[in-house]
């Protein structure tokens, strides 16, 4: 009996810390959670008021963040940011690299707005279990990160009407979950990967140096071709020049030298003179 009531009292105890530990956690990602929403707001120009006027962080009771306009939690009693929403709001800055604070974030949707600058080479890093992820209607420019291959969740990937430049990575084509996937009017180049889903080609329209399947086939450029025959035939002429000029040298100096020896020996029979001189000397 004495061992049973031990073995209960063992078992309260575990329960208790494990509870504590958990109540723990909770408590720093919901700190986290709103301190990602506050670095949000401050990195970020509301010229309209949409968020100044709804994000009000005076509050400090649970689930007050999950009234903020655009903002889903995972439950309203509590401060776990599960989607950030704010599409068509006229905010205008870079991408909020804070947003990393939102550690438990699915979904994120800036689209349509005048977000500017490079899309962070180390998105992964930032927003690694997103599902969605809509950046299109901005002002992004550079290329597109490869690192976007490390968010193995994403479903979703909304990236058109915007300034991107440089190749569609191809690293892209290993996020197998992904059935949405647009790039239209940048100002992308080169070949299209081979993405295991297919895509129409309205998902890569309006790109003028973009090429390959479903848009049109890619070019084989000549330009290098040409400039290869240009240079060959350069080197050729040289060649051929150089050869040229050393026949005629040759040709030259044998002349010259076939006049020398007329000229000191007239008759042609020099040699037949050093053989008499020669049999002369042996003679006496």
């Amino acid at each position: 009996m004495i061992m049973v009531l031990h073995s209960r009292v063992f078992v309260l105890l575990v329960s208790v810390m494990v509870l504590l530990l958990l109540g723990c956690t909770l408590s720093f990602a919901t700190k986290d959670d709103i301190e990602c929403l506050k670095s949000i707001k401050a990195s970020l120009d509301d010229s309209f008021g949409y968020l100044n006027s709804s994000w009000n962080f005076n509050n400090d009771t649970e689930g007050f963040i999950c009234r903020f306009t655009g903002i889903d939690c995972w439950h309203p009693d509590e401060n776990r940011v599960l989607n950030i929403r704010l599409s068509d709001m006229g905010l205008k800055g870079v991408f909020p690299r804070d947003i990393i604070k939102c550690k438990s974030m699915t979904g994120l949707d800036l689209s349509s707005n005048k977000l500017s600058g490079k899309i962070p080479s180390d998105i992964a890093k930032l927003i690694p279990y997103v599902t969605s992820l809509d950046l299109s209607s901005n002002n992004f420019s550079g290329e597109i990160p490869k690192n976007l291959a490390n968010c193995s969740f994403l479903n979703i990937l909304n990236l058109d009407h915007n300034k991107l430049t440089g190749p569609i990575p191809p690293e892209l084509t290993l996020l197998s979950r992904m059935k949405t996937f647009t790039v239209a009017y940048n100002l992308l180049t080169g070949p299209i990967p081979v993405f295991p889903t297919t895509y129409s080609a309205e998902s890569f329209t309006n790109n003028p140096a973009l090429c390959g399947k479903p848009l049109d086939q890619c070019r084989v450029t000549t330009k290098g071709t040409k400039t290869g025959v240009i240079a060959g035939a350069a080197v050729g002429g040289v060649t051929f020049a150089a050869i040229g000029t050393a026949i005629v040298l040759f040709f030259y100096y044998r002349k010259v030298s076939v006049m020398r020896k007329k000229d000191d020996d007239p008759d042609g029979n020099k040699w037949t003179k050093s053989l008499n001189g020669a049999k002369g000397i042996k003679a006496s």
